[in-house]
């Protein structure tokens, strides 16, 4: 696997805020899959040459130490996310950038700007659509000029939708000669916890719609990362409360990420069209009979309750400061060896047949696996896609990558992408 080497860059991919919660499992594992010798020489026999950067240098130091006598070598770049100049050096050394550093709508965008300004590519792992929707506006005719490929949401927000919604599209292809108009996804199961910067993101986006009406519209529009002239399809809606499902046979309710996975997968069909007529939704299988009725409805009610907490900032505010987890807090290591994913992906053409696909994969969906598919999808854009073949600008996981990823995934990231 290669893609056009940049001999100006003497590293393929920096890990901005590597001593973050998530920016240290990216960085454990890469140590673990390509080594910390600066040299790319690990396990993988693909040479990947990565460093770290942040704003300390003694917790980036204290860090290094934590992987090894062998990190004594990895690159460190100082950096401060509100600093341009700082960023302006992070991108001069490296092909590739991946941000953890959030919630990304209070401190991400310098680093995009600039990112886009010197054709640098770059991954993270944000669920903030509004932010999304706001850099693509912002930035996507710059990103276009320079070669920046800008690839949002690379973790478990959204790649196993995105690519998951992908991977069937050539099953139904190979299939029945033909894409499907509607998906559904449905988590089968999973298990997981958040983490204190998952939280803070999520506070933040709640306070931002708390003082601002018309990001609450922008916020219950499927399309609103998509481009202003797509067509829409009436029958596009998301699952908001309890339903029986046809696909599953069972009680389905609200998925927490559906606002983000929706969005990106619906940007996906904007960019390369699946179908002119295509809807997405996705929903939380619960169970039959009445414990799953029971389930469905708790998930709805859930909801309801988050969006009632919209209209009282001061109750946000006790939850921030007094209930809910710290940025840099987030599940042990023991309990995100313990997590999974299971997804199951349900298409049907225009003319009714049908195709079903199973996304799985093992570790904390949000953390232990996120850290797998980001630095895999990093790797992919600086080692596989070259940028003759995706040109800049504002790509989703499912336009910019293809099989290639998914071979990546499979093989070093514990996923597995299969036809049912």
């Amino acid at each position: 696997m290669s893609a056009e080497e940049s001999p100006e860059k003497n590293l393929d991919i920096i890990v901005f805020g590597a001593t973050s919660f998530v920016g240290k499992l990216v960085c454990q594992y890469l140590a673990k899959q390509y080594g910390v010798d600066g040299q790319g020489t690990g396990r993988i026999s693909e040479r990947v040459r990565w460093g770290v950067a942040g704003r300390s240098e003694v917790k980036l130091n204290e860090f290094k130490k934590s992987l090894g006598a062998d990190a004594e070598h990895l690159p460190v770049v100082l950096a401060d996310a509100a600093s341009e100049a700082d960023l302006l050096n992070l991108c001069e050394q490296s092909r590739v950038i991946i941000s953890t550093v959030g919630p990304y709508a209070l401190y991400g965008s310098p680093l995009v700007k600039v990112c886009v300004e010197t054709g640098t590519d770059y991954c993270d792992l944000t669920g903030e659509p509004q932010w999304i929707r706001q850099m693509i506006r912002r930035y996507e005719n710059v990103a276009k000029s320079s070669g920046a490929r800008i690839v949002h949401s690379c973790g478990f927000d959204s790649i196993p939708s995105d690519m998951g919604t992908w991977f069937l599209q050539q099953q139904s292809v190979r299939e029945h000669g033909e894409t499907c108009a509607e998906v559904c996804m449905r988590v089968q199961a999973s298990k997981g916890g958040i983490s204190g910067g998952t939280i803070a993101s999520l506070l933040n986006l709640w306070k931002e719609e708390a003082k601002d009406p018309e990001l609450q519209q922008i916020m219950a529009d499927s399309y609103s990362s998509c481009p202003a002239d797509i067509v829409r399809n009436s029958g596009q809606r998301s699952i908001r409360r309890a339903e029986k499902d046809t696909n599953t046979q069972g009680w389905i309710g609200p998925f927490p990420m559906a606002p983000i996975n929706e969005r990106m997968v619906l940007r996906s069909n904007a960019l390369a069209p699946y179908h002119k007529d295509f809807s997405y939704n996705e929903a939380v299988v619960t169970g039959s009979g009445v414990v799953g009725e029971f389930g469905a409805r708790v998930l709805a009610a859930t909801g309801r309750i988050g969006s009632y907490v919209l209209r009282f900032p001061s109750l946000i505010r006790l939850l921030e400061n007094k209930v809910l987890p710290k940025p840099g807090e987030g599940p042990s290591p023991e309990a995100q060896a313990q997590g999974f994913f299971d997804l199951r992906f349900f298409g049907s053409t225009s003319g009714g047949k049908k195709v079903a696909v199973k996304v799985a994969g093992h570790g904390d969906p949000g953390y232990a696996s996120t850290a797998k598919m980001l630095s895999q999808a990093a790797v992919s854009l600086a080692l596989d896609v070259s940028k003759a073949e995706k040109s800049g600008g504002f790509w989703t996981p499912a336009t910019v990558f293809d099989e290639r990823l998914i071979e990546r995934l499979e093989l070093y990231a514990e996923m597995k992408f299969e036809l049912l």
